[in-house]
């Protein structure tokens, strides 16, 4: 791939990876973009954090640890830790429980779509040079 067909690491064009018809992308591009996928993922998990502590504060009125720590064991699939009183906490409780399972399938999607791109662009140059 020529230098001046990427730009950051990014081929030119609409699609944010490169067309089959072009070669894979070198090493140290695709680990860029593979620690830009982390970072994109890195936020979507705090940003998921930060709205299940500030729902247990504002629903259950938890200290602020005590919501960190019952947002970080729902958003890691545990459950919840502290036992919910309120109606609007349970109801959050239910809703951030659903949510996070949304957004753990979205953080390992961001995650594996560079690797699982580059593998299929690979078979893909290798049948095309038979």
């Amino acid at each position: 791939m020529r230098k001046q067909d990427l730009k950051g690491g990014i081929p030119k064009g609409k699609s944010m990876y490169e067309h089959r018809t072009q070669p894979l992308l070198p090493r140290n591009l695709f680990l860029l973009r593979m620690l830009r996928h982390g970072l994109i993922a890195f936020c979507l998990i705090f940003v998921s954090l930060g709205i299940g502590v500030v729902g247990y504060r504002a629903t259950e009125g938890m200290p602020w640890l005590d919501a960190l720590l019952n947002a970080s064991m729902i958003l890691g699939g545990m459950g919840p830790v502290t036992e919910l009183h309120t109606v609007g906490g349970k109801l959050f409780a239910s809703a951030y429980a659903l949510f996070s399972g949304v957004a753990f399938l979205a953080t390992v999607g961001i995650l594996v779509v560079p690797v699982a791109h580059r593998l299929f662009h690979h078979l893909h140059l290798e049948e095309s040079d038979k």
